[in-house]
């Protein structure tokens, strides 16, 4: 299951992982008019509805291998409502909290939660995370960094107690990724950016590792994991890991 596919990295990663021959379980709002392979079953759901996320995941009778948490509100609007974005924390929109924190932090939380009861039976399952820089430098506004420390935080403690059930749980940074939005903004070099479908075909392998549960717990940078593992993006090239500095 991949939560937030109807576009972006959630999009990108479902499409991937499709590809590398998974049985895709794709949700969000838009889902239905999301632009996907018919292959992929689509399934409408707002995860900041714990009713939808369950039922959500009851359509899953067959359990499950693999959760990529990739719902997050955060960056909707960014665009038009760039100029709030540095803004200190006290001239923050309120909703802001809500997109990075409720749908994103508490809507991983939940669909986590649902994924381990579905995993525990096999002794075996992957919760991938989906988290970023921020959770260890300033960038942008207060809001980011804690949702991305309170993801890095959540996915550690939570690899900690999945691990005697032997399923592992990791946070995945990616780089500067083509999403509709970077593509739109017109504000970055692309120079070393990655396919949205790049960090699904990192999950692929991370999932196929022999290694993966000694990863658990860990904050994985993905171009990273992709060197390690002969990961190529679509034009078949690696994009080079981005660091502390470069981030």
């Amino acid at each position: 299951m991949v939560t937030g596919a109807s576009r972006g990295v959630g999009r990108g990663v479902a499409i991937a992982l499709a590809e590398a021959g998974f049985q895709v379980f794709a949700t969000g709002r838009s889902i239905a008019s999301a632009d996907l392979p018919p292959a992929l079953h689509r399934i409408t759901c707002d995860h900041l509805d714990d009713a939808q996320t369950k039922a959500a995941f009851e359509r899953l009778s067959d359990g499950l291998d693999v959760l990529v948490n990739s719902a997050w509100g955060g960056y909707e609007r960014i665009i038009e409502d760039s100029h709030t974005w540095p803004l200190p924390f006290w001239e923050q929109p309120l909703s802001r909290w809500t997109s990075m924190l409720d749908a994103g932090v508490r809507a991983a939380y939940v669909a986590s939660s649902l994924a381990a009861k579905s995993m525990l039976p096999r002794r075996r399952g992957l919760i991938v995370n989906i988290s970023y820089w921020a959770a260890r430098k300033h960038m942008g506004n207060v809001v980011y960094g804690v949702s991305k420390a309170a993801t890095d935080k959540m996915t550690s403690d939570m690899a900690q107690e999945l691990r005697p059930h032997g399923i592992a749980a990791i946070s995945l940074y990616p780089g500067l990724v083509r999403t509709e939005t970077v593509l739109r903004s017109g504000w970055f070099d692309l120079s070393n950016s990655e396919s949205p479908e790049f960090i699904g075909r990192v999950i692929a392998a991370l999932w196929r590792d022999p290694k993966l549960l000694d990863r658990s717990g860990q904050v994985l940078i993905a171009a990273a994991v992709a060197s390690e593992l002969g990961v190529q993006d679509l034009d078949g090239k690696q994009p080079a890991p981005l660091t502390m500095d470069t981030a």
